[in-house]
């Protein structure tokens, strides 16, 4: 596909999508009060959408996932404090999105959303290519509306109502729908598809209750993992993470790790270490599955308000095994 080809394209996927004036404007202001505090990376974005907003009048969803900082909205994770027998631990309630309040003036930060029977599913941190994505396509679930922004009311955020733009929503091959789903929109032979995932409304009590439902154990085709470094400033220097043992081992402690509310950890200041590594786990369903890991040993996947204390042992030795 040539350059001019391109932008045919990509203005028809531009026009579909039928921003309102306020979502462009709620953008902009957005972006101004905050392009003073983000760092590199950050900066690449506000660029980048400002160009968007200039040049075509819209900004993308992920645009909004990426100003809209390491939690997302209305999500506050609450600790079930554990069973009175010796060895229960505490499990983790993510209780449902909160929709806005627009009578009592409430503004809601947004993500890239849909609606689907009465939970919201947000952009997933599970990635595919739009060349893989027609054999991961299950069932046609419909077809979403467009119309929610950042000062939509409850009342709007209806069945398949969405911030995405007009497309048709489908089951995702080998995954639960209550889990995961897959909007897809096929123009000129071009694929445009995206993975949203349910991580909102649910009891976590282990690591399994999250990564049980990506299909992880015994799907791995490769892997690689990325620097804080290259994270931060966009630079995507990616190195063969190793099979064997180490991931492995990592894996399985994965399932039985110890769930921990995402909150008092933010607010002590758990993202302004740069102690992190990212790490991408290619499934035979060639999905892309991120996770990053915390020098104090933790994992958090997405934008679930958990993070997740791996066994240290197993931790420290993958750990030790991404060197630059």
């Amino acid at each position: 596909m040539n350059e001019d080809q391109f932008q045919t394209t990509y203005k028809k996927a531009v026009d579909l999508m039928k921003p309102g004036e306020e979502m462009k404007q709620g953008l902009i202001d957005k972006l101004e009060q905050r392009q003073e505090r983000k760092r590199k990376r950050k900066m690449i974005y506000i660029a980048a959408s400002v160009v968007l907003a200039a040049g075509v009048g819209l900004a993308t969803p992920k645009i909004w996932n990426q100003l809209s900082g390491p939690a997302a909205p209305g999500q506050v994770a609450q600790v079930n404090p554990g069973g009175s027998d010796a060895g229960t631990s505490a499990s983790i309630v993510i209780p449902k999105m909160e929709l806005p309040d627009m009578e009592a003036g409430v503004q809601a930060d947004m993500i890239a959303l849909v609606v689907y029977k009465g939970n919201i599913y947000t952009q997933s941190a599970t990635r595919i290519d739009a060349a893989d994505a027609a054999a991961l396509r299950g069932d046609k679930l419909g077809r979403t509306t467009s119309g929610i922004n950042e000062w939509s009311g409850k009342d709007e955020y209806i069945e398949l109502s969405s911030n995405i733009g007009e497309a048709d929503i489908y089951s995702v091959k080998e995954y639960d729908s209550d889990f995961l789903i897959m909007s897809y929109t096929e123009i000129d032979g071009q694929v445009y598809a995206e993975l949203y995932e349910h991580t909102n409304g649910i009891t976590v009590n282990s690591g399994a209750d999250l990564f049980g439902k990506l299909n992880l154990e015994g799907r791995i085709a490769s892997a690689q993992w990325e620097s804080f470094d290259s994270w931060n400033n966009g630079l995507q220097k990616y190195s063969p993470l190793a099979g064997g043992e180490a991931l492995d081992g990592f894996l399985t402690a994965l399932q039985a790790a110890k769930p921990l509310a995402a909150e008092p950890l933010t607010e002590q200041g758990i993202y302004d270490s740069e102690d992190r590594k990212i790490i991408y786990l290619q499934l035979e369903d060639n999905a892309r599955v991120e996770l990053t890991l915390f020098g104090q040993g933790l994992v958090r996947y997405g934008n679930a308000p958990v993070f997740f204390e791996v066994e240290s042992g197993a931790f420290q030795t993958l750990w030790d095994s991404m060197n630059p």
